[in-house]
């Protein structure tokens, strides 16, 4: 096999990414990518995820900077970073930055960009991002510097914050490690922090330019936008230096069995009026998944009549598990006339779904800080029209969309059966780490539903790579190419062993939170365990996340248990009783080749080799 075939094996595309250039000054080290810094650490620790110059476009899209005179210099004593960068956008309009960074080994780390546009520019937003990571980190304390000087003495949130946590920002400073604080100080605008976990990202960001303020805007012809960041380190250890716990950095990963245990969720399908006939034959395949749910999504607003039912009937016919009717409700006119007329077409296409789940349509679409709510009517009145339309069925509510969307309009839940919503992995980044650190994430959104909802029936889903709506903007971006890029109806690594290890990865993180159901996938299509023609994936056109989701199924209902990694960014297990003892699922969620030691879980032999992106079970 070539590198190129591998390559395509695990990422479904041939392109690669470049590998970030790693600077360091003394104990502070930064991987430098496409003229942004990320990984930032101090002693080993990380202390920042990322600091980022980004410019969005109208729909929230990320525009990607032509760079040009990339000049990097590293000394004994730090590094300097110099560079030009020009952002294309619509109607022969650009947008040039000019950058610079500085890190020493003293302990600061100074980025600076100016941004000038000859023709003037239309933005979302321009300017600076940082993030801060979440692990071991969310929940403790930070001081918070306002703009007009004063001091906060606060944290940050533990459980996920629908809003802003932090406004009119000038520094931010918290403790990476004992004795050891770091503070971010941003000149030039306005800051404020969203809790990017609303979105399963890994992060809080701290961005320029408060979302109060009209968006999108314009920079005028000619007129400078200056910015800069300072990071400033300061170590207060003994000279000796009491190095942080190595936390399992040597070469094998251990897994250790955890004390938390549960039953494995049901796992669903999605099924689209688009995909239904397709869907029905891979149903009827011998390999097809025996999948508990069949999750039906219904938008009348989108042309879905009483064909669509008339399929769904079909599929419903020969499915051995259960039915859900997910319904975008377009309220837009009298709530019961509109419930019945779905209901009446149900009836004559003798379609019964075991469960509904209703979403104003609007819904589905945010709203952001200092934006205005669209009109709705009251939820309430919603489920109260849906139980009288579909009287006997299980009636669900929360969102079709995301987290973000629960969390802000958090859904009347005391007559429901279930509360429901889903994820997306690419909403603001799309290179690969990014979208394998959203996992961390994951157990801060299922325990922040908890908080809210209790022991409420929940179901996750359906969760993908490929975005299926876009709430931030006007459409879903198209992905001709076959690239990273965010807020994709198409990735070309759901074709891809990477797909695999994301959704087993994204079932062992959701695994504490009760599910009653997870959907990780469609049966065929852009978000389907089938290819289509022309995707070369595997004999059948199954694609890799066929065997993951397959797996799940067959072990719902079934017992687990904990595992705790020594290193969770890079690998995650779980334990599932079987009736001749007990699986491991040990899941590589990385590009490398891992070792990993499984004695302490009784494991027939101690370690095992994880080849990239690698999903094994281990039988005892």
């Amino acid at each position: 096999m070539t590198g190129a075939d591998l390559v395509f094996q695990l990422y479904g595309t041939k392109k690669t990414e470049s590998a970030p250039q790693v600077l360091k000054a003394g104990k502070l080290t930064a991987q430098l990518a496409g003229g942004n810094l990320r990984a930032i650490t101090y002693d080993g620790v990380e202390i920042l995820r990322a600091i980022s110059y980004l410019v969005r476009d109208r729909d929230w899209g990320t525009y990607d900077p032509a760079l040009s005179i990339l000049a990097v210099t590293e000394t004994e004593t730090g590094f300097t970073v110099a560079y030009n960068a020009r952002c294309q956008g619509p109607d022969d309009t650009f947008l040039d930055i000019v950058a610079s960074i500085e890190g020493t080994a003293g302990g600061t780390l100074t980025f600076r960009a100016e941004a000038r546009s000859a023709t003037g520019f239309e933005t979302n937003r321009c300017g600076f991002c940082i993030l801060h990571p979440i692990v071991g980190v969310a929940g403790t304390p930070v001081t918070v510097e306002h703009v007009d000087g004063t001091v906060e003495d606060t944290q940050l949130p533990d459980l996920i914050d629908p809003w802003q946590p932090f406004k009119d920002m000038r520094a931010i400073t918290h403790m990476a490690l004992p004795g050891v604080s770091v503070e971010c100080r941003m000149d030039g605008d306005t800051f404020e922090m969203e809790d990017q976990r609303n979105w399963s990202d890994a992060s809080y960001k701290t961005y320029v330019r408060p979302l109060a303020l009209p968006w999108p805007y314009r920079i005028p012809a000619n007129e400078p936008v200056s910015q800069q960041i300072t990071l400033t380190i300061t170590d207060s250890r003994p000279a000796s230096g009491n190095r942080p716990a190595s936390g399992g950095n040597g070469p094998i990963i251990s897994l250790t069995p955890g004390t938390v245990t549960g039953t494995m969720p049901a796992i669903g399908l999605l099924i689209t009026p688009e995909e239904a006939k397709a869907s029905l034959t891979a149903l009827q395949r011998p390999d097809a998944p025996k999948a508990q749910d069949l999750l039906f999504h219904f938008d009348p607003a989108a042309g879905h009549d009483i064909s669509a039912f008339i399929d769904f009937a079909a599929l419903a016919a020969i499915h051995n598990g259960t039915t859900t009717l997910e319904i975008a409700v377009p309220c837009q006119r009298p709530l019961d006339a509109e419930m019945q007329e779905i209901a009446a077409r149900m009836r004559a296409a003798g379609f019964a779904p075991d469960a509904i789940m209703v979403c104003p349509s609007v819904d589905r679409q945010s709203t952001p800080p200092g934006s205005q709510w669209p009109d709705c009517p009251p939820l309430e009145d919603v489920y109260a029209a849906a139980a009288k339309a579909f009287p006997g069925v299980r009636l669900g509510g929360g969102m079709l969309s995301y987290f973000t969307e629960l969390n802000r309009k958090r859904v009347p839940g005391e007559n429901l059966a279930f509360i429901s919503h889903c994820t997306n992995p690419i909403v603001h980044a799309a290179d690969d780490i990014s979208v394998m650190q959203t996992l961390e994430a994951l157990p801060f959104i299922t325990r922040s539903v908890r908080a809210i909802y209790g022991d409420k029936p929940y179901r996750l889903g359906p969760s993908t790579i490929p975005m299926r709506q876009n709430p931030y903007g006007s459409r879903t971006m198209d992905n001709p190419d076959g690239g990273r890029i965010p807020m994709a109806n198409r990735d070309p690594r759901h074709n891809a062993r990477f797909a695999a290890a994301f959704a087993a990865g994204y079932a062992a993180s959701v695994l504490d939170a009760g599910l009653e159901t997870l959907t990780l996938s469609a049966l065929t299509g852009p978000f389907g365990l089938y290819a289509g023609k022309g995707e070369p994936v595997s004999e059948g056109g199954q694609r890799p996340l066929h065997a993951i989701v397959k797996g799940l199924a067959e072990m719902a209902g079934q017992r687990w248990q904990a595992v705790t990694s020594s290193k969770p960014g890079k690998v995650l297990a779980f334990q599932v009783g079987a009736p001749s003892g007990h699986a491991v699922w040990v899941v590589n969620l990385t590009a490398e080749e891992l070792s990993v030691d499984t004695g302490q879980l009784g494991m027939p032999s101690a370690w095992a080799r994880l080849a990239p992106f690698e999903i094994t079970c281990i039988v005892a």
